[in-house]
């Protein structure tokens, strides 16, 4: 029979590390739901095998067993996919757009701590998801974590310069699709004040005020939908066609992978009441938003302690 005392020491020890582990199994798979099962399995394996770890070994250690725990995910389930990586962007609205429902897809992340926002911003996880597993992994433990090329190799059951190559190969690819960060990165205020803005755009119709808050190339993808759009023309055609149209808005701001996001509430024609539609995360260039991501679907309010219906 298990001792509770052990239960509640490796319960206290675990619990300062919970939410930088669930982070980084979200990095490597990236999926909420894929990185509950990811730490929940991981945690049973450090059950079982804690043994006599010493404190000072413990975070490390469970870093190894959560990162091997994804990998092996990561060979069951393969990657999380955005539209961008299915195809060129439609320049006209796409009336009835399905969901694809046999694309695996990447999804938002509950508000980060200030010092993971750069971690877990969308553009990188979705960039770490054209990585094999070994070079998403390197990479994370590596540049993220602190680890050293050693102690990964270790854990990896590999070389140090088998690590290093990898880190390499990595580094290029994430260079390639993620671009640079602002130099000057947006005042709290301006984004709050574009995040009110775009409710009050989606909510009154006005097509002027969303594309006063948009860079001129700004792009709107909405997974599971397949088609997004690139540029203000196939934009305002999108709102102006579609948005604007499917019913009544209400939005309540909030945040996801470290940036301004608004939870969007759709009451359709004939309801009564606003149902959960989307996370739409707003991602900044300068003081404009170059990228809107929503992702649709009611799953995702629950792992931002929302509701799924307003009044």
């Amino acid at each position: 029979m298990t001792d509770l005392s052990e239960v509640d020491s490796f319960t206290e020890q675990l619990a300062p590390l919970r939410g930088e582990l669930h982070a980084h199994c979200y990095r490597m798979l990236g999926s909420v739901h894929d990185a509950d099962d990811a730490l929940q399995d991981a945690l049973l394996r450090a059950w079982r095998a804690m043994g006599d770890v010493e404190v000072s070994a413990l975070r490390p250690w469970l870093y190894r067993i959560a990162t091997n725990t994804c990998l092996d995910l990561i060979a069951r389930r393969g990657r999380r996919a955005m539209p961008v990586d299915l195809g060129p962007s439609s320049e006209h609205a796409v009336v009835g757009d399905v969901p694809l429902t046999d694309v695996a897809w990447l999804s938002p992340y509950p508000d980060a701590r200030y010092e993971q926002r750069e971690a877990v911003e969308l553009a990188f996880v979705a960039a770490l998801q054209h990585l094999p597993g070994n070079q998403r992994a390197a990479l994370l433990l590596f540049e993220v974590l602190g680890f050293s090329a050693a102690e990964i190799a270790t854990w990896m059951g590999t070389t140090t310069a088998s690590v290093n190559s990898a880190l390499q190969r990595a580094r290029a690819t994430v260079a390639e699709k993620v671009p640079p960060r602002d130099a000057h990165p947006v005042a709290d205020t301006r984004t709050r004040e574009v995040v009110a803005a775009y409710s009050s755009a989606l909510e009154r119709g006005d097509v002027d005020l969303l594309l006063s808050l948009l860079t001129e190339d700004v792009t709107w993808s909405m997974p599971p939908l397949p088609h997004w759009y690139r540029g203000r023309d196939a934009v305002t055609e999108f709102a102006t066609t579609i948005a604007f149209t499917c019913g009544s808005w209400q939005h309540v701001p909030t945040r996801a992978n470290g940036e301004p996001a608004v939870a969007s509430y759709l009451r359709a024609p004939g309801d009564d009441v606003h149902r959960a539609w989307s996370i739409d995360v707003l991602t900044f260039r300068g003081d404009r938003v170059r990228e809107l991501t929503a992702f649709i679907g009611a799953e995702h309010f629950e792992a931002f302690g929302l509701p799924v219906t307003r009044p």
